[in-house]
């Protein structure tokens, strides 16, 4: 490690994947992929979160304006009745999700992938956190829906916004819902060689 900070880059336009790494002392310029997310797929959720994670970090490790920085590509997509579940297409499709999620457990998968630009090795792994979801009324899923909120987040749902009264409880990290899991960050930089505390801003 040199004196130098590394240079850290987000590939995703999520203002909380953002928020919880800005929370966490750290300074990433963001640079949004444009991978067509729809164009991918997976055997499993899981394996769904880490490919279009590796597909964020890759396209964006591939500019040149990324040389020698350190990208990280995350996705999430909710797991329920084995399905992946991304972000709904419409109101339509948000109210109805909500209607099926109400009183039942989902697995949030947020796919990780660390590209080292400087040396093209790359680490990723897929962190997952149970959520068991409240029981909103209709009148308060209408109401969510209304608010624009869950066609922007996958699962219809986050845990920093309008829909945390609804969700009762999770099981693992919280952050990982949200859109990050900083403990997973914290491993896979060390697969680089790398302390997230020599990257504190």
């Amino acid at each position: 490690m040199t004196d130098q900070r590394r240079r850290l880059v987000l590939a995703s336009a999520s203002p909380a994947r953002l928020g919880l790494l800005e929370g966490a002392g750290l300074a990433p310029e963001v640079i949004v992929s444009g991978v067509d997310e729809d164009a991918l797929s997976a055997d499993t959720p899981a394996a769904l979160a880490l490919v279009l994670a590796e597909a964020k970090a890759t396209a964006v490790a591939a500019r040149p304006e990324t040389a020698g920085a350190l990208v990280i590509g995350c996705d999430s997509v909710l797991e329920l009745d084995g399905q992946a579940l991304g972000k709904p297409a419409d109101a339509e499709e948000a109210t109805a999700r909500w209607k099926s999620m109400r009183g039942r457990a989902g697995v949030l998968r947020t796919g990780h992938c660390v590209i080292d630009t400087a040396t093209g090795h790359r680490v990723g792994e897929t962190a997952s956190t149970t959520v068991r979801f409240g029981e909103p009324t209709d009148a308060e899923i209408a109401a969510y829906v209304a608010t624009g909120e869950p066609l922007h987040v996958a699962g219809a749902f986050t845990l920093d916004g309008r829909s945390a009264p609804f969700v009762d409880s999770i099981e693992g990290d919280h952050g990982n819902v949200i859109g990050l899991s900083l403990p997973l960050l914290r491993r896979l930089l060390g697969e680089h060689g790398v302390a997230i505390t020599d990257l504190w801003a």
